[in-house]
């Protein structure tokens, strides 16, 4: 499958693309696309063509390519984006996008934006752009699903180390510790990979994450144009309550519609 390419080669990202599937290899993607699935079923998903905006290297659409589902995706690393498309094997149409200026690539039934690709706009007017991008991109009657970190998440941050025989993949989240609502934090990934023998080649990549309170994101979804339908608290293992409580998730999942 062909990938079409509209930003440089140094786009955010790009040197994480061959460690990034072992940096969340913990992650359980597949039960919580089933679960997102199920809470937009609920609320009058109805078609099966979805969009999948910041997609990292497949992961968040997957599961939904699996389930039946036509896929389009976007991310704004061509390297993510070719990796995606190798795991799809043809199944999905794989673009480069900005999700800041997100071009209108159809009709969809369901828009998603996950693994907390919001927090990494540092900027409450690039999270309203990606809003407008995403609902531009919705059907009539389509729906949007993101997802934001709670305040509980940046405040107790730990490191997680995941390795491979010749590769290890540490992420600092200690380091990203916040003491105030509405903070930018600094996500600190280190990965060790193994040149020859003994011999390791050590990278540090940063990159700055946002906390946005739930009252502030609501605004920003009214802002873009787009209704709230649902909300839901995420505790870890992809467990969906209904009341959202930032000391108790780690994850706020928002449901909305056009307005």
């Amino acid at each position: 499958m062909s990938v079409t390419t509209a930003l440089p080669e140094d786009a955010p990202y790009e040197a994480l693309a061959e460690v990034y599937d072992l940096l969340t290899a913990d992650y359980a993607h597949e039960r919580w696309l089933g679960e997102l699935e199920r809470l937009a079923r609920a609320h009058g998903l109805r078609g099966r063509r979805v969009l999948d905006v910041a997609c990292g290297t497949g992961s968040s659409f997957l599961p939904l390519l699996d389930a039946g589902y036509q896929v389009t995706a976007c991310d704004l690393s061509p390297a993510m984006a070719r990796r995606a498309a190798e795991k799809a094997g043809g199944r999905a149409a794989m673009h480069v996008a900005d999700a800041r200026r997100l071009p209108r690539l159809g009709a969809f039934d369901l828009v998603t934006c996950l693994n907390d690709a919001i927090n990494h706009l540092v900027a409450p007017d690039e999270v309203l752009q990606a809003l407008v991008g995403m609902r531009a991109n919705l059907d009539r009657r389509g729906l949007v699903v993101f997802d934001v970190n709670t305040f509980r998440a940046y405040r107790s941050a730990g490191d997680v180390v995941n390795a491979d025989d010749d590769r290890l993949v540490a992420w600092r989240g200690r380091l990203a510790t916040i003491s105030e609502p509405g903070a930018v934090a600094e996500v600190v990934v280190e990965v060790f990979e193994r040149l020859a023998g003994d011999v390791w080649q050590r990278r540090c990549h940063r990159h700055p994450h946002r906390h946005y309170p739930l009252a502030h994101v609501r605004e920003l979804v009214a802002e873009a144009g787009l209704r709230l339908v649902a909300t839901r608290g995420q505790r870890t293992g992809a467990i969906l309550e209904a009341d959202v409580d930032e000391d108790v998730h780690t994850k706020a999942i928002f449901l909305a519609a056009r307005a």
